[in-house]
């Protein structure tokens, strides 16, 4: 998925590994606390993605994952819209 050009989440060719858009130090934060379901292989290591094994994951926590990975590249005009419409 995309806002504008950026993309933020893609499912992987597997169907049931999704790669989002991460924060660097989150993303060292929840390899670390959550090996079962955060991991990255050698492609994804010099870039900002984590692989989320989406059986391994609360649906309510990926709502949020994906929230996050949307807030990274959206526009602030389109965060700002978002958060009005509550």
């Amino acid at each position: 998925m995309k806002v504008g050009r950026k993309l933020f989440l893609r499912l992987k060719e597997d169907g049931v590994t999704l790669v989002v858009r991460m924060d660097w130090v989150e993303r060292q934060l929840l390899l670390r606390s959550a090996p079962d379901t955060f991991s990255i292989t050698d492609h994804y290591r010099d870039y900002p993605w984590v692989l989320v094994r989406l059986a391994a994951i609360e649906r309510a926590d990926l709502a949020t994952l994906i929230e996050d990975a949307w807030r990274r590249v959206a526009s602030k005009r389109a965060i700002d819209a978002h958060d009005a419409t509550g």
